[in-house]
């Protein structure tokens, strides 16, 4: 039984997820309204990659039901169907009260590493990682051949220095969004929905590896360069430093997972 500090943690926690700044946008590369036909499974895909891509954090609320059924175009009765299929599967809990919600549960919660890798197993790693590639190198290209907004250019600064405060235990959300930045300015919601789908695949791959230190430093000085190619117009670079990149954790998967 958690004690009155942990639950006011837990709280303080939801209320801090609820009102953090950004949160919407960062929702908006995966929550669309669904087709009529298939309301229930888009809209249960939807969530599912919400999860996995680590878009809420581990303990943090997903938006309230009165806003993810208007973002996804359903009823709230359907919501609650989807919702209820994601607290069986373990991968949400909900809570009634003033500081209730619909909480995402931990990783370890939904079966740990051994589930991961049986979830996986029947993935086609190199399908995985070559269209991931085509989306990122595009992505990336795009956005430093048209050029970026003021705004938009703080955007993706925002999201480099969030990869680099982020505490190792964070990375891998915060390299997400790194790059689910990238494909959301760059113009074509199609790439952006696409790349946030195959992302999610990523990100099961990735979790059933461990976390390298030189890796992610590796990686860091990756996402600097990518990053400062992009805000310098430089169309090329930015392709070649993707390609890059993703030839990185390509090595890693296949060296621990083929």
């Amino acid at each position: 039984m958690p004690g009155k500090g942990a639950r006011q943690v837990s709280r303080e926690t939801g209320r801090q997820e609820a009102r953090a700044p950004g949160a919407g946008d960062r929702l908006a590369a995966v929550l669309r309204p669904v087709r009529a036909g298939n309301g229930f499974e888009e809209a249960l895909e939807q969530i599912l990659q919400i999860v996995r891509l680590g878009l809420v954090p581990d303990g943090g609320r997903l938006p309230a039901e009165r806003e993810l059924a208007g973002r996804l175009g359903i009823s709230r009765v359907t919501l609650r169907e989807v919702l209820k299929v994601l607290q069986d599967q373990g991968l949400v809990r909900a809570r009634r009260g003033r500081y209730g919600g619909t909480f995402v549960l931990a990783r370890t919660d939904a079966g740990g590493e051994d589930e991961l890798r049986r979830r996986v197993a029947g993935t086609d790693i190199e399908d995985v990682l070559r269209f991931r590639e085509v989306l990122e190198v595009g992505a990336a290209g795009l956005c430093a051949a048209h050029g970026l907004t003021g705004e938009q250019a703080d955007r993706l600064r925002t999201a480099l220095d969030r990869t680099r405060d982020a505490p190792l235990a964070d990375y891998r959300r915060a390299d997400t969004l790194l790059h689910l930045t990238l494909a959301e300015l760059c113009g074509s919601p199609s790439l952006t929905a696409q790349y946030a789908a195959v992302r999610a695949t990523v990100n099961d791959l990735l979790d059933c590896i461990p976390l390298l230190v030189r890796n992610l430093e590796h990686s860091q000085r990756q996402h600097t360069a990518l990053v400062e190619a992009v805000l310098a117009g430089d169309a090329d670079g930015a392709r070649e430093m993707t390609r890059e990149h993703c030839a990185g954790t390509a090595a890693l998967l296949r060296g621990f997972l083929a």
